[in-house]
């Protein structure tokens, strides 16, 4: 198995809204904002290439929302995912499987791209993966996280025939080396990978911890669904990861690709930070 970073582009976040309750005198420190209030985060997207598999964790945003859209989220930096691919030899043609940790627009939204005016699957050999509660959730959204599930995004994938479902079990293996834990916190039943890898398991975050600023247990997001469930949820995997030295790939930081973590007298905080090539 080879783990490679596949980095998609910058985008722009409120900071208010990506810690919650801390005050921004605290979180500027480390994820400072800018003169609207807007911080920087990555969309990391993890490639998997094992045996006669390539698998895509995550998409990024895409690029086929029109100019309003985009103007909200201030995208910047030189990435893309097919510049990402194409510096490992790969093109979106050879990606034979497209996780789906959730379905916000900015995880699922390179999934579909507009093609002479058709929405179609951008990874046209692969299965696509989620899981049916999360499916369920995604297309029939409440109101209040129904900005974040955009159909366009997310229909055509289904009406491909590309569409594939996980079964909803904690830590089931779905592929070898491979096994998904869920999380109903941020929104109902997002997936985690947990890769064995060279002899340590890597962790796919996701949204349950978007960066190393994220790990004091209050620095939850506003834009979680049920804020309380990840404040539990984080609490219990930082406990399991720093008992059992995970690697964490952080999907959103913009400067830590990776981290493990240690327990100090604050809490369970940051070890050492470095890229997944340094592994």
């Amino acid at each position: 198995m080879k783990l490679h970073t596949i980095n998609t582009g910058l985008f722009k976040l409120d900071g208010g809204a990506m810690f919650g309750v801390v005050p921004k005198a605290i979180w500027q420190k480390t994820n400072p904002a800018d003169a609207n209030n807007l911080c920087t985060w990555a969309m990391r997207c993890l490639l998997i290439e094992e045996a006669n598999q390539l698998i895509l964790v995550d998409t990024g945003i895409g690029n086929k929302q029109d100019e309003k859209f985009f103007s909200h989220y201030y995208l910047h930096g030189d990435d893309s995912m097919e510049k990402s691919l194409a510096q490992l030899g790969f093109s979106m043609a050879d990606i034979t499987d497209v996780f789906l940790t959730h379905l916000h627009f900015d995880h699922v939204g390179g999934a579909i791209i507009r093609e002479n005016g058709k929405l179609i699957p951008a990874f046209k050999n692969a299965h696509y993966w989620s899981n049916e509660k999360h499916w369920q959730w995604a297309v029939e959204p409440n109101a209040r996280e129904k900005a974040s599930f955009l159909k366009e995004n997310i229909l055509p994938i289904q009406e491909s025939g590309q569409l594939n479902f996980i079964d909803e079990k904690e830590n089931i293996e779905w592929q070898k080396n491979i096994n998904i834990s869920f999380a109903y916190g941020h929104t109902d039943a997002m997936m985690l990978p947990k890769i064995s890898y060279k002899g340590r398991t890597i962790v796919y975050m996701a949204d349950l911890l978007p960066s190393v600023g994220h790990l004091p247990l209050p620095y939850v997001m506003a834009y979680d669904m049920f804020p309380l469930k990840t404040l539990t949820e984080k609490q219990a995997f930082l406990e399991e990861a720093v008992n059992n030295n995970y690697i964490l790939y952080l999907e959103h930081d913009p400067v830590n690709e990776c981290c493990t973590l240690q327990r100090t007298e604050k809490g369970i905080r940051v070890a050492e930070t470095f890229n997944l090539s340094d592994i």
